[in-house]
Order: C-alpha cells, then structure tokens, then sequence
C-alpha cells in the first residue's frame, strides 16, 4: 500500500480551507415554507457532504421529526422563519456527533430564551458570534493536524516496506480519532450537567407550586 504523504497533507489542508458556514446575512429574512428550506440548506451545505449529490443535507421527514423531537419550535401556517433556519444550522452541524436527546438539551435554552426575541441578543447575535470562534480556531487545527501527522510519520520503523505506509496512515487516523473521542466525551458530560441542572430546575418550580397551592 503506497500513500503519497505529500498529497495526503495538502489535500487535508485544501479540506480545511475549503470549510464554510452560511453567513447570518446570507439567510432569509422572510418566512420560508419547507421545500424552500431544504433548497436553501442543500445550496449552502452541499460541498460538507461526504459523497456530494448522494448524501442528504436536510429533508422533509427530518424537519418534522426535530419538530416532534422538540428540537424545532413549530412553524407558523407551514412556514419558517430565520431562527428557525438558524437551529436547523446547529442541529446540522450537531447531529453527527451527539444523540437527538443530547441535541434537544443543548438547543430547548437557545429556543426558549433566544427565539424570535425582540433583544439585541438574539438568536442571529448568538449565531455569528459562536461561527466568528469557529474560524479563529482552523489555524490551530491546522497545526494540530500537521503535528499528528509528523508523528505518525515516525511510527512502525521496522515495519515491512508492504505494510509501513498502512501502518502510519492507521496511526494517524487514530490520533485524529482519538481527539474527536475525548472531545466528545467532554461534550457529553457538560450536557448532562445541563440535563441534571435543568432536570433540579423543574423539580424545585414543581415543589415551590405545590406549596403554594397548598398554602392557599
């Protein structure tokens, strides 16, 4: 197995310098009905697929399941506004890596402070200031990725030249996924702080009512 490492390091560069986000200006200010959503996100999103003009960036069917989910607050007369199209962004980009469940406690927050508020910080503030960090961060990846891969380089010296360059290509990937493991380890554990601080919340509302219904 021969990988030319020189092609497989700038490819994985071209990739990142390639990522985009959809601009908050670039979404809609006016309502959008659900066809029109699909078309607009399969026109922004399309080049993040994996097997472009096959994988799906959004459907019908996924919209109405994060409605029923409670990920999505309902549409008005069947039709969406732009903080919809901002959560449908985030659940996106979301659901590759977390459960449905894990999504719906990150997001109610966004949906029930934040949507269709008449404050300066509003769901589009949140959303442009979170992306802004996103972009500040590819540099660092960058040379995260360049390292890992200069390790990975030096693994398996006394391999068999047929097996040397597998080797240090599987070394690689398990540096990268081994990152992506932790991260989402970390991930997972704030939102089930989350949960269990939302889940008191309630409890405490449910307690303070009942006494006060009984006080009455």
């Amino acid at each position: 197995m021969t990988i030319d490492k020189d092609n497989l390091l700038n490819s994985i560069m071209e990739s990142l310098n390639r990522i985009q986000y959809i601009k908050l200006e670039d979404i809609p200010n006016i309502d959008l009905y659900m066809d029109q959503i699909t078309t607009f996100m399969e026109s922004k999103l399309k080049k993040t697929t994996r097997h472009q003009g096959e994988d799906k960036i959004l459907t019908k069917t996924m919209i109405n399941n994060y409605t029923k989910n409670d990920l999505l607050p309902p549409p008005e007369r069947k039709k969406y506004n732009k903080d919809h199209i901002i959560l449908l962004i985030f659940i996106y980009y979301y659901k590759g890596i977390l459960s449905i469940q894990d999504i719906q406690t990150l997001l109610r927050p966004l949906a029930d402070n934040f949507f269709k508020t008449d404050s300066d910080m509003d769901l589009g503030a949140i959303y442009s200031h979170v992306f802004a960090l996103e972009k500040e961060q590819i540099e660092g990846l960058k040379d995260d990725i360049v390292k890992k891969f200069e390790i990975s380089r030096d693994t398996f010296p006394d391999a068999s030249p047929d097996t040397q360059e597998f080797l240090r290509l599987f070394s690689f990937i398990c540096m990268l996924s081994y990152d992506v493991y932790v991260k989402r380890l970390l991930i997972e554990k704030m939102i089930d702080m989350m949960h269990e601080t939302n889940k008191k919340e309630k409890n405490n509302d449910k307690t303070a009512k009942e006494a006060k219904k009984q006080k009455n």
